[in-house]
């Protein structure tokens, strides 16, 4: 197979919504243009691009406003603190007050790498909680390792909605989120057959919570382990959802599409 050939499946619908995808990433600066045609050939005509520091929003800015069907999100990870300032939280403000954005993100926390200090990444992620409920945004939220913890802090602001992306947690802690009006954003990590846990979630989780999503060029999906990640195989991610919930891809695309729409307040595909 080809760097950009297609997964062996058919065009699953209209068109897919890919929920959080780094497209900006120098990864892609040769071959841009490319992989977004190969992914809209396949039917991923519309794709979230979070940002991870104040550096990447003007560059996501100028992406997004190059090619249709793109939408920014604007954030400050917790994996790049590092990076950030107190006065980034202002530019931040006024980035998302005269943009866009169709949510903030990637936010969140991370205790997988020892060396980030948790209360500076506690600071940074509830000073932006509290600024995408005062402009009634959605957050795309990152918590690998601090799940739980994740959970605590946004119940502090519970008129916010969301996803967590790549969610690796519990049942119950899906239950909970759902109940605060979070959905899951779902990728590579389901098509592994070790992956027993997040696969029995998917399998039973109510489908008006999951998104798709591919966090490219990271999390390859099984048998790709070592490449870089592209949009187009969300199409394999889709089928094997669908194997998991007994349902027909054109079932879950729809449902997942919808989603993504009603979250981010997308255009409908008539539209592109």
């Amino acid at each position: 197979m080809t760097e950009h050939s297609h997964p062996p499946l058919s065009r699953p619908g209209p068109w897919l919504v890919d929920s959080h995808v780094h497209i900006d990433d120098a990864s892609f600066d040769t071959d841009r243009a490319q992989v977004l045609a190969c992914a809209a050939a396949a039917g991923v005509r519309q794709m979230i691009v979070p940002g991870i520091d104040a550096e990447s929003w003007p560059r996501i800015d100028a992406l997004c406003q190059g090619h249709e069907g793109l939408y920014p999100a604007y954030g400050l990870h917790p994996l790049f603190l590092s990076r950030h300032r107190p006065e980034h939280l202002r530019l931040l403000r006024e980035r998302l007050g005269h943009s866009t954005a169709v949510a903030l993100g990637e936010i969140g926390l991370d205790f997988y790498v020892e060396e980030l200090d948790r209360d500076v990444q506690q600071h940074y992620f509830e000073e932006q909680l509290a600024l995408a409920g005062e402009l009634g945004l959605p957050v795309i939220v990152h918590a690998r390792r601090a799940v739980e913890e994740v959970v605590l802090a946004l119940r502090r602001f519970p008129a916010l909605r969301g996803v967590v992306h790549s969610f690796a947690g519990s049942e119950q802690q899906a239950e909970r989120l759902y109940e605060m009006g979070f959905m899951l954003g779902i990728g590579g990590p389901i098509t592994y057959p070790r992956a027993k846990r997040l696969r029995r979630l998917v399998s039973d989780m109510p489908i008006d919570c999951l998104l798709l999503e591919t966090d490219a060029p990271d999390q390859p999906n099984a048998g790709r382990q070592g490449t870089r990640n592209e949009p187009v195989r969300m199409l394999e991610t889709l089928q094997a959802i669908a194997e998991l919930r007994g349902e027909t891809p054109e079932a879950v695309a729809a449902a997942t599409t919808a989603n993504a729409c009603r979250l981010f307040g997308l255009p409908p595909s008539a539209l592109l």
